[in-house]
């Protein structure tokens, strides 16, 4: 089971695939001499090709296997860590995982989790984030990837974090970033 009070010093970003998790979190971790972890990276580690294994062996079992790589990956990490969270980790349902309540309670209510966006604004959020995706060799069709962050732009944005928007320069996204985190991270340098 998740201990009480979740691990310090973990910086979680979250948000739709296209938010800049990514490209900002690593840009964090090198600013911060810490490591950088990306889930979607240690799900495929772990457990092979995500498009495959999702054509095995469907969603749920995914999400499940999902949260269980977390779980691995932060036991085993550092105590201080930037990581990046896979675009629907925050959409499960809550019985997908015996610990996953626990988690997603601990990941939103964390001062030092950030869900990012690529803006504010819903329409340019969402143009955006479909053509940041069709960048990339895994994307879905452009009606496909609109109808997913659509889906997902308010649930990202009612959680009760940080949000920062990713349309600006990586350093000022960053810089933007370490200001609350200052607040909040009970990690080192800075």
């Amino acid at each position: 089971m998740l201990p009480v009070g979740g691990v310090k010093g973990v910086i979680r970003l979250i948000g739709a695939g296209g938010a800049g998790k990514t490209t900002v979190g690593l840009a964090l971790a090198n600013r911060l001499g810490i490591p950088f972890i990306d889930l979607d990276q240690q799900f495929t580690l772990h457990a092979g090709d995500i498009s495959e294994y999702l054509a095995v062996h469907g969603y749920p079992r995914y999400a499940q296997q999902n949260v269980q790589v977390y779980l691995d990956t932060l036991g085993s990490s550092s105590k201080e860590v930037v990581f990046a969270l896979s675009s629907g980790f925050m959409t499960y349902g809550d019985d997908i995982h015996p610990d996953y309540l626990p988690i997603s309670r601990e990941i939103v209510t964390s001062p030092t989790t950030v869900a990012l966006f690529p803006s504010f604004d819903y329409e340019t959020c969402v143009r955006e984030t479909v053509r940041r995706q069709l960048l990339r060799p895994f994307a879905r069709s452009r009606e496909r990837e609109e109808q997913v962050i659509r889906s997902r732009f308010d649930l990202y944005w009612k959680l009760p974090t940080s949000k920062c928007e990713t349309m600006k320069p990586v350093d000022a996204v960053v810089e933007a970033m370490l200001t609350h985190l200052s607040c909040h991270w009970v990690g080192g340098a800075q």
